[in-house]
């Protein structure tokens, strides 16, 4: 399974951003999707997950209320919509996919997408 993310950028803060994460290759279906970040000097960390076909969401204290993912079966692409942003959301957003259950071990990886916030 491959995962591409795309949709970072540099934004203000209180500006919004949507992330998408599209999954491609053999066995692609039935995963769990989510989304961690990582900013400079720090772990990565958690922020949101969506199970498979998408009846659970759960978020990290820190974007309840201002992040949602969702996602698209049929384009097997999972989004995390950011709103509100802040400057301590600057960090790189992968995307993480799952059979069993996203954390920091999920099986699957896309590469980074760099958001940034200026305050």
């Amino acid at each position: 399974v491959q995962l591409q993310a795309s949709g970072g950028g540099l934004v203000q803060t209180g500006d919004s951003l949507r992330l998408s994460c599209a999954a491609s290759g053999r066995t692609v279906s039935r995963l769990d999707m989510g989304w961690f970040r990582q900013a400079p000097g720090k772990e990565r960390e958690f922020v949101a997950s969506i199970s498979w076909p998408g009846g659970s969401t759960y978020y990290a204290d820190s974007v309840k209320g201002r992040f949602t993912i969702s996602r698209d079966n049929a384009k097997i692409t999972t989004y995390l919509q950011m709103n509100s942003l802040k400057p301590e959301d600057t960090a790189v957003y992968y995307c993480a996919a799952d059979p069993v259950r996203i954390g920091i071990h999920s099986r699957y990886w896309g590469q980074g997408t760099q958001v940034t916030v200026s305050s």
